[in-house]
């Protein structure tokens, strides 16, 4: 990819990517605690795959790749009961760590945040250089 990025660009391209993330995290949580009859049909946490983009001058930024799912094994429960449960009376609890997925949240949130901020400064840096032109 041979287009020139800007700083708007990039930050823009990487709080998109994190949007993403921040996305797929939420799934993630919404998700936990579900139950489901087999352990092949049991949610697995998901996590996006990013790679970098190039741009000239060495500038890079990020895109995101795919969405990849957790090799995890669900938590097979014996619940006789369950509406879901299977002819021995298992069910399978999703896949997903809500601990870990609260980190990544906050994780998510504090790299997009760091991303405004940079834009945040570009456009003052920007109307500052303006004003002193005048």
């Amino acid at each position: 990819m041979a287009e020139n990025l800007s700083i708007f660009d990039i930050s823009g391209r990487a709080m998109s990517a994190q949007l993403v993330r921040l996305n797929t995290t939420a799934s993630n949580l919404a998700n936990a605690g579900t139950v489901s009859g087999s352990e092949g049909t049991a949610f697995r946490s998901m996590k996006p795959v990013f790679r970098t983009v190039m741009g000239e001058a060495g500038k890079a930024t990020v895109q995101v790749d795919r969405i990849d799912s957790s090799k995890s094994t669900p938590v097979k429960r014996y619940e006789p009961d369950h509406p879901l449960a299977d002819k021995d009376g298992n069910v399978w609890e999703a896949a997903v760590d809500s601990a870990a997925e609260m980190v990544e949240m906050l994780e998510t949130s504090r790299q997009y945040q760091n991303n405004v901020q940079v834009l945040a400064t570009a456009k003052g840096l920007i109307s500052e250089t303006l004003r002193l032109g005048q």
